[in-house]
C-alpha cells in the first residue's frame, strides 16, 4: 500500500505541473459556432464543395454516394473511403467523455482533434450548444443516456460513446442506465436545448415504431484506464460490482488497460481475469492491453498523429490484429498510435455499418411508399 501512495503522489504532482501546460493550450482551441453544418444534406453539400464538386445536392449525386457506402467492407476501411464515401453520407453521433482530473479534458479535445483530421466531421463531435468536444465525467449518467436517445431519434443511427479514465467509468454507467439497472425509466433530452423532455420515449426511425429510452442499443463504446483509484468519486460507486460487466445495450464494446497504470491499478504485466471486461448477454466484448509505458492521463493526445504521414498511414491500414507488432509502426509507438489505431478502426467500422443500416431502411421505406402510391 506505501508502494501505491507513493505512486499516487508523484502522479499527482506530474498532474499539477502539466494542467498548467493544459491549460495554456485550451486558450489555443478554435472558435466553434453552434450553427456549424450538422445534419445529412448540409454534410454532403459541405462534401461536395471541399473536394471540388458541385455544391449542387441531386438525387442523383446523393444515391451515387451512397452506393459507394453499401458497397463498402465495414471491417476494411481506407482513408479514401472516408474522404470520397463516408464523409459525405450519414454520420452518427460520438460523444466523448473526459477523464475526471482538472485540466484533462483538453487531451479528449486533441482525441476529437485527431477524428477529425482522419476525416469525421467535426459538427458529429462537438456539442450542437457549446462546441464542447467532450463531456464531464461527473455529470448525469442518466442525462447522457437521454441525449443518447435523441441523437438516434434524429440521425437515425445509433451513437458511439468513449471514455478515457473516469469518463471510461460514466462510459460503463451508461451502459447500465440503458440496461435499466437504475431505473425503468428514462427521459429523453434535448443536447441543442439542454433541457430534459417530458417524455420517457422515442420514435425509432429504423423500427419506425415508439419505443423506451431504456434498452436502447448503442453501436460502439470503449474506455481506456477505468478503474481502481477512480472509484473514489461518488459518481462511480454504483458501479460496484459493475464495471467489468457490459450489458446488452451496446453492439460492441472494447476496454482498454494500460500495463502498470497506477491509476486503474493494473498490474505491471497487464490486466488479470479479475480485470477483463466480460458480457453479461450478445454484446461483443473485446479486451486490449496496451503496453507498459502508456501514460494513464496522456493516452487521448493524438492529433499531431494526422501531421505524420507515415503513422497516419499505418492507423488507416491498421485492420485490428488481435497481437500487433508495434515494431511495424514507423517511428516506433510513442504511446498513443496503437490505442489510436485500434479505436479508429472500430469507429470506421460502425460508421460504416450505421451508414449502411440508415440507407437500407430509407430506401425500403421509399419504396414502401412508392407501392402505397401505385395502388391508389
Amino acid at each position: 500500500m506505501t508502494n501505491i501512495n507513493n505512486t499516487v503522489r508523484i502522479f499527482q504532482r506530474a498532474v499539477g505541473l502539466s494542467v498548467v501546460a493544459l491549460a495554456v493550450a485550451a486558450c489555443a482551441t478554435t472558435s466553434y459556432s453552434p450553427a456549424a453544418i450538422d445534419g445529412r444534406s448540409e454534410l454532403l453539400d459541405a462534401h461536395l464543395a471541399a473536394t471540388g464538386g458541385t455544391t449542387q445536392i441531386t438525387p442523383e449525386s446523393r444515391r451515387a454516394i451512397e452506393d459507394r457506402i453499401l458497397a463498402l467492407d465495414p471491417n476494411r476501411i481506407s482513408g479514401a473511403d472516408v474522404r470520397n464515401s463516408l464523409a459525405a453520407g450519414p454520420t452518427p453521433r460520438i460523444i466523448l467523455v473526459h477523464g475526471g482530473v482538472a485540466g484533462v479534458y483538453v487531451v479528449m479535445e486533441s482525441f476529437g482533434k485527431f477524428l477529425v483530421g482522419m476525416g469525421y466531421p467535426e459538427a458529429r463531435i462537438r456539442d450542437p450548444r457549446t462546441g464542447d468536444w467532450s463531456q464531464n465525467p461527473y455529470g448525469s449518467s442518466e442525462r447522457v443516456a437521454g441525449e443518447l436517445a435523441w441523437y438516434y431519434e434524429h440521425d437515425g443511427m445509433r451513437p458511439m460513446l468513449i471514455g478515457h479514465s473516469q469518463g471510461g467509468m460514466q462510459t460503463v454507467k451508461v451502459l447500465h442506465e440503458l440496461a435499466g439497472d437504475f431505473g425503468d425509466r428514462i427521459r429523453v433530452w434535448n443536447p441543442v436545448t439542454d433541457t430534459p423532455e417530458n417524455r420517457q420515449t422515442i420514435y425509432d426511425p429504423i423500427a419506425r415504431a415508439q419505443r423506451p429510452v431504456v434498452g436502447l442499443k448503442l453501436s460502439y463504446a470503449s474506455v481506456v484506464g477505468a478503474g481502481g483509484l477512480e472509484f473514489w468519486a461518488p459518481t462511480g460507486w454504483g458501479l460496484a460490482g459493475r464495471l467489468r460487466s457490459i450489458p446488452d445495450t451496446v453492439e460492441e464494446f472494447t476496454g482498454y488497460s494500460i500495463a502498470g497504470d497506477p491509476i486503474a491499478l493494473t498490474p505491471p504485466t497487464g490486466a488479470t481475469d479479475a480485470d477483463l471486461y466480460r458480457q453479461t448477454g450478445d454484446a461483443q466484448v473485446r479486451n486490449v492491453n496496451l503496453p507498459l509505458g502508456y501514460s494513464h492521463v496522456f493516452v487521448p493526445s493524438t492529433d499531431y498523429l494526422v501531421n505524420e504521414p507515415d503513422k497516419r498511414e499505418w492507423i488507416n491500414a491498421y485492420a485490428g490484429a488481435r497481437d500487433v507488432d508495434t515494431a511495424t509502426i514507423p517511428g516506433g509507438d510513442d504511446a498513443h498510435v496503437l490505442w489510436a489505431a485500434d479505436v479508429w478502426h472500430s469507429i470506421k467500422k460502425h460508421w460504416c455499418l450505421e451508414a449502411q443500416r440508415e440507407i437500407r431502411a430509407e430506401r425500403a421505406s421509399g419504396e414502401a411508399r412508392s407501392s402505397q402510391s401505385a395502388q391508389r
